[in-house]
């Protein structure tokens, strides 16, 4: 396993890649495409579980090209996307198709946004990318609005995450690179539960979230290094390795 607490994450792939977000099949962030395929139709339930047809703003922190945001707008929410990437915002300016997404540039330990401001805050992929994942929910509890939604989507922290989530993904997949992911910034389902009781988040949903491992593009993916827009993510009852939730404020 990694050095315990030298090693740090290596956000700065993400200003490298361009129009790879969304074509590239021999490169990981072909795994992020397919888990938001499979994500973001659960996401959408959920939010028209609880608001219905309503105008609900919603903001997607850390939204990176915009995998999620672009498709909430495309069923016609109010959506801010905010990330600290200015190349990842302009591709996914490109890709909204609505032209309706705000994409905007800031600092998830500081949203520059109101208290109780927003109905839904998305932070998908994004919590084991920094130090302090605790300030990041406090500051997502801030500004959503009572009864509000708090979407989220990281990694467990053991061992057989590291061995598949960060090890398997550099074995099997073409052109990791070093560092995407760090185990010790991996979070423990019990330590985010804690952060969002903390903030007044009640945890109504936690699962846990893994490729389809008996379907042909997985095993394409072990032995051509490449993931095919087919490859498929599925909910499951183990969070031992990924696992996604939702948090109500009260």
């Amino acid at each position: 396993m990694e050095k315990a607490a030298g090693n740090a994450v290596n956000n700065e792939i993400y200003n490298d890649l361009g129009e790879r977000w969304y074509t590239a099949k021999d490169d990981p962030v072909a795994l992020l495409r397919a888990e938001s395929r499979s994500r973001n139709v659960w996401v959408l339930a959920e939010i028209r579980k609880a608001f219905g047809e309503s105008a609900v703003s919603i903001l997607d922190v850390g939204c990176g090209a915009g995998f999620l945001s672009n498709e909430l707008a495309r069923h016609g929410y109010k959506v801010t996307g905010l990330d600290a990437s200015q190349s990842s915002l302009m591709i996914a300016r490109q890709y909204d198709t609505t032209g309706n997404v705000t994409y905007e540039s800031g600092n998830a330990y500081a949203l520059p946004y109101e208290d109780a401001s927003v109905e839904v805050v998305c932070a998908m992929d994004f919590l084991e990318h920094v130090d302090e994942p605790g300030r990041i929910v406090a500051e997502v509890a801030r500004v959503l609005k009572p009864g509000g939604q708090f979407f989220f989507h990281t990694f467990n922290r053991n061992l057989i995450a590291w061995l598949i989530v960060i090890k398997g993904v550099e074995w099997f997949v073409k052109n990791t690179p070093p560092d995407m992911h760090i185990l010790r910034l991996f979070v423990k389902p019990s330590e985010l539960r804690e952060m969002c009781e903390k903030n007044h988040l009640r945890v109504d949903c936690l699962q846990g979230f893994a490729p389809k491992i008996f379907q042909r593009p997985f095993w394409r993916m072990i032995f051509t290094g490449t993931v095919d827009d087919s490859f498929e993510f599925h909910f499951t009852k183990s969070t031992l390795t990924g696992y996604t939730g939702l948090a109500t404020k009260r």
